[in-house]
């Protein structure tokens, strides 16, 4: 999609912005980007710029696999296009703003490796049926400081302060900063605190269309730990950074609208609509596989298991957190969904596409929902019990026609090649795989970029 650069160089330039950070995430969720001369966009950004799509398979460590012939095929490049509309100033980098691009490929077909471009075609999906998915992300996080040995330790020890703010869960202004930095990078966010874990944190963004709050949240994870980095801390989202404490997760709400923006989840009459209801039965069915997008990482899989407040069976139920789907108690306009399985390190353009993917098998294929799970669901023995490891949820989604239909089979290969390549590392580097223990060989691969 054409732009008029010469226009857009001017209005930066009339709001002092010399740069323009290109940036779009990896099959990771990790930002790339490339900073841009405002003063030369209208040539430099005409065709692009270009980025070499080894990125789709660069790994944490910096290796780079195959995937779709892109290693065999030379390494050819990919062409960014800016998308204006997500142009956020940085309150805390004068002169700088992102800018979020799309990806194609060199004769300008989509990239279909692209995670944003794969979350388009899944709302492309919807909206031919007259629908519309609007999602509200939950995350969690943790601030550390570093250690001398290189290593990352809490920066806060006392227990019990679950709902707290102020200076007895944030002695250095960190966490108020970086409230502040957010509310003026425009990205929705509107509330946060100090969650159950002792230096875990949760800030709150207001919800919207899906291709939008994906933007937001990339763009929120993405600023806090810049922001936290300019403090001489470090945030981390990894689901699982400690052993002895509770983890972090990705909580999902969402709902469809018609394309007036009318909520179609409900039935009138204080129950759930029949697509709700086939959204659920989509979710439930294709839980497995969805969880190697909403639970990315070897590391995410030691967060979950039965009475961790994580979930366990691919079940749902009427405002129970025991569950790995949630229907929160707001009807009429308020109607939605809560996925619960979401690991915070995992990338907000999957973790939302999976989801409306599986969503789109209900309603397409008119699936039914199982029973709702009553009570605590981790004994719901009617439910199957969610993958244990990440290997199991990794053959569960290689198996699933859905996810290679409404999302992209190219995108599913280069995250089954990256994937499948970490568990190898892990297996061999780590004395005992299975442990539950967090091990230093997480650490190193996930701290610095999740």
């Amino acid at each position: 999609m054409k732009h008029d650069l010469v226009a857009l160089r001017e209005d930066l330039q009339s709001r002092n912005i010399d740069v323009l950070r290109f940036m779009y995430a990896d099959v990771l969720g990790i930002p790339r980007a490339k900073d841009m001369l405002v003063s030369q966009l209208d040539k430099s950004a005409h065709s692009g710029p270009a980025f070499c799509q080894g990125v789709w398979v660069t790994t944490t460590r910096g290796g780079v696999l195959d995937a779709n012939n892109i290693a065999s095929d030379g390494l050819q490049d990919l062409i960014s296009q800016i998308d204006p509309s997500t142009i956020r100033e940085l309150p805390w980098e004068p002169g700088v703003a992102y800018v979020l691009v799309d990806a194609y490929n060199p004769d300008m077909t989509e990239n279909m490796m692209s995670p944003r471009m794969v979350l388009r075609k899944v709302i492309a999906e919807y909206n031919a049926l007259g629908l519309q998915p609007v999602c509200g992300p939950e995350l969690e996080f943790y601030i550390a400081d570093r250690t001398e040995d290189g290593g990352y330790k809490r920066s806060l020890e006392r227990t019990g302060r679950v709902y707290t703010s102020g200076t007895l869960v944030d002695p250095n202004g960190t966490f108020l900063h970086l409230l502040r930095m957010l509310d003026q990078l425009e990205i929705g966010v509107f509330a946060g605190n100090h969650e159950f874990s002792p230096s875990q944190y949760e800030i709150n963004l207001w919800h919207s269309e899906a291709l939008d709050a994906a933007d937001r949240t990339f763009i929120f994870k993405t600023a806090i730990k810049e922001v936290v980095a300019r403090a001489g801390q470090h945030a981390t989202f990894v689901g699982k950074p400690w052993g002895d404490e509770g983890g972090s997760g990705f909580h999902l709400h969402f709902s469809v609208t018609d394309m007036n923006g009318v909520n179609q989840m409900h039935d009138g009459v204080g129950g759930l609509s029949e697509t709700a209801m086939k959204m659920i039965a989509g979710i439930t069915k294709n839980a497995a596989g969805l969880t190697a997008f909403t639970n990315p990482t070897v590391n995410a899989f030691k967060r979950l298991g039965p009475d961790t407040l994580a979930p366990f069976r691919a079940n749902w139920g009427y405002d129970n957190r025991s569950c790995m789907l949630r229907v929160p108690p707001e009807r009429g306009s308020g109607t939605r969904l809560e996925v619960r399985v979401g690991d915070g390190a995992a990338n907000p353009y999957l973790v939302i596409a999976s989801v409306l993917a599986a969503a789109l098998d209900g309603i397409k294929n008119n699936l039914a929902a199982p029973e709702p799970a009553e009570g605590m669901a981790y004994d719901n023995e009617s439910a199957p019990i969610l993958p244990l490891t990440f290997t199991e949820a990794l053959d569960a989604l290689e198996s699933n026609e859905a996810f290679m239909k409404y999302m992209a089979k190219e995108l599913v290969a280069v995250h089954l090649v990256m994937k499948r390549d970490e568990i190898e590392r892990y297996n061999a580097e780590v004395a005992d795989p299975s442990t539950r223990d967090v091990t230093q060989w997480e650490i190193d691969e996930y701290f610095a970029d999740y």
